[in-house]
């Protein structure tokens, strides 16, 4: 399929039963665009589909690894969060930097917003904050580099657009060694170091009966068993009716290893661990990701290694 196929295939889906044209906010919570002509190609991309753009983001803003100043940060989460004509509020890119805004940021006032908050990795901590207030965001896409590859995911942005405009939402994946499993529950999590980061402050809701989802980028299996460890010990998982592993990629193993590796820190975590662990879930860092409404209501079926994820109740563009 051509970028222009694709990009005529979405905005139909965007505005489908003639929905209007989905107003996005860009704001940058954390890191800058290393390469700022990419953020015009994301926008273009963006308006290719149908969309509003609004970029709140300032290239020549950016202070030392952030997309701005902490206060200026915050000023474009409030902007975009009080633009009655706004729909979704679209991160940049992750990186880091939502930590630092953590204090200042209240979080049942983006809640009341009634917007659309997407984005992953960093983001994370944003999502757990408005999670405490009863708030339902998506784990998804963001502007770097989801909308700005050469050769865009189709089914990325598909599934974005797919949850963003439907009542029910669902993923599907397949992992060795994946239990059977019928559950559900309340869907959460996001990136691990980030759920790690939080673990003891009042910025990670206390999840009772839950779907945990998590995922990580550029880190060992020892230190994803680490902090998976730490969430146990903390008494996080314990609560949980399932765990899905998303992808976790970009390690490097060694001979220090001896045969340590991602699968047998995945048999460590199943041994002690009493609630079904799962594996495949298309969501993280990678090309390819499913859209998750984080804190919506989740049904997980799990048979012979696949399993489905059907959400509902999330809010969506009507």
């Amino acid at each position: 399929m051509t970028e222009a196929g694709l990009n005529e295939r979405l905005r139909m889906l965007a505005t489908d039963g003639g929905r209007r044209a989905p107003r996005i906010a860009i704001v940058a919570p954390s890191g800058y665009a290393p390469r700022p002509e990419l953020v015009e190609r994301g926008i273009a991309t963006l308006r290719a589909q149908g969309c509003i753009v609004r970029d709140f983001t300032d290239p020549d803003r950016k202070f030392q690894r952030f997309g701005a100043s902490d206060d200026e940060r915050i000023a474009q989460l409030y902007a975009a969060a009080n633009d009655a004509d706004i729909d979704i509020v679209l991160a940049l890119r992750g990186g880091y930097g939502l930590s630092r805004l953590l204090p200042s940021l209240d979080f049942a006032q983006l809640v009341a917003s009634g917007k659309l908050f997407v984005g992953h990795s960093d983001f994370t901590v944003l999502q757990m904050g408005l999670l405490q207030q009863g708030g339902i965001s998506f784990a998804g896409p963001m502007l770097c580099d989801d909308f700005v590859r050469d050769e865009p995911s189709v089914f990325t942005l598909t599934d974005f657009w797919q949850c963003l405009t439907q009542p029910t939402h669902t993923a599907a994946g397949e992992g060795e060694g994946n239990p059977d499993c019928d559950v559900e529950g309340l869907l959460w999590g996001g990136n691990l170091a980030m759920l790690t980061h939080l673990a003891g402050s009042s910025w990670l809701p206390q999840i009772d009966g839950g779907i945990l989802f998590v995922e990580d980028i550029n880190e060992h299996p020892y230190r994803v068993e680490r902090m998976m460890l730490q969430l146990l010990h903390a008494g996080v998982l314990q609560k949980q009716r399932a765990i899905l592993f998303g992808d976790f990629s970009g390690y490097r193993l060694s001979d220090y290893d001896n045969g340590y590796d991602f699968a047998q820190m995945i048999d460590y975590l199943r041994a002690r661990l009493q609630a079904p662990l799962l594996t495949g879930l298309p969501f993280g860092h990678g090309r390819d990701k499913a859209t998750l409404a984080v804190g919506a209501q989740a049904h997980l079926q799990a048979s012979g290694g696949r399993f489905t994820l059907q959400m509902r109740g999330h809010p969506y563009l009507r």
